[in-house]
């Protein structure tokens, strides 16, 4: 799938797309690309990236998505340079940006009704590692750091951050890292909880994709459900919880996902899900 925003360069060419989308079967590769900025997220790239994940969130065909950047970065959040300029022309698209890109990609990648993953091929900070954390799965290249860097621009933080990180590492550790930010090395970032497996860098394509295709062929609206009822759970009361749990459970018992792994387990055989 070919990103929806190819601008034209002054000498007639077409300027390369700033998030590519691949499919392969049933998973979507979602790669940021801008290596020479590190990936950093402009107004083009943020368009774009929202663009692809509305798509492959209404797209049934897609059971499992991948967020990964080129070069030697994953993501490094906010463009600076874009950022400077519009700050400096007092342009309110500045503060828009939040609940105009960045909000509804986080809400995407976390609550969409199939799995993701994020692939950290490099150092993934601010917005950028706000959106790795909304991931179900963060698998890091060896190489890769993850940099909580708002207060260090003297910004608050933003993309979900104030959400996702306490359940991933705590409340006191949440501030520590926001408060104080720092470049968090692959192998700490696994000892926090802040991504799920560490594998040398030349292996990471190949975990990602093993990891990717075992996904896409689950049952992938239980999945979506799981995520979702766990997000729910995480911060709502018991009572609410189990009702939010009974709905989940109606909903998949009734798709042919199940059926077919109940027939499954009474034949003794392996089921095949389609994701429906």
């Amino acid at each position: 799938m070919s990103s929806p925003t190819d601008h034209p360069l002054s000498s007639g060419t077409e300027a390369p797309a700033p998030v590519l989308c691949e499919r392969d079967g049933g998973v979507a590769t979602v790669t940021f690309n801008r290596p020479d900025a590190m990936n950093a997220l402009d107004t083009p790239t943020k368009t774009a990236l929202l663009a692809i994940l509305q798509e492959l969130a209404a797209d049934p065909g897609v059971r499992c998505v991948v967020l990964t950047g080129s070069g030697r970065a994953f993501c490094v959040g906010q463009d600076l340079r874009e950022h400077i300029t519009l700050l400096g022309a007092r342009d309110e698209s500045l503060w828009r940006t939040v609940p105009e890109h960045y909000n509804p990609i986080v809400e995407l990648l976390a609550t969409m009704n199939k799995p993701v993953i994020a692939a950290l091929n490099g150092v993934a900070a601010g917005a950028g590692a706000a959106f790795a954390f909304a991931a179900d799965l963060r698998i890091a290249a060896d190489t890769a750091g993850v940099n909580l860097a708002f207060a260090a621009i003297a910004l608050s933080c933003d993309s979900g951050s104030s959400w996702s990180l306490p359940r991933l590492v705590g409340v006191a550790r949440a501030k520590e890292l926001l408060l104080m930010p720092r470049t968090v090395d692959a192998q700490e970032a696994l000892q926090l909880g802040l991504v799920t497996q560490v594998v040398p860098a030349a292996e990471l394509a190949a975990a990602v994709a093993a990891l990717a295709g075992r996904l896409a062929a689950g049952p992938t609206l239980a999945y979506g459900s799981i995520r979702n009822a766990v997000a729910f759970g995480s911060a709502a009361p018991l009572s609410d919880a189990l009702a939010r749990e009974a709905e989940y459970m109606a909903f998949t018992g009734a798709t042919a996902d199940h059926q077919a792994a109940v027939a499954a387990f009474l034949a003794k055989e392996k089921p095949t899900f389609t994701g429906r």
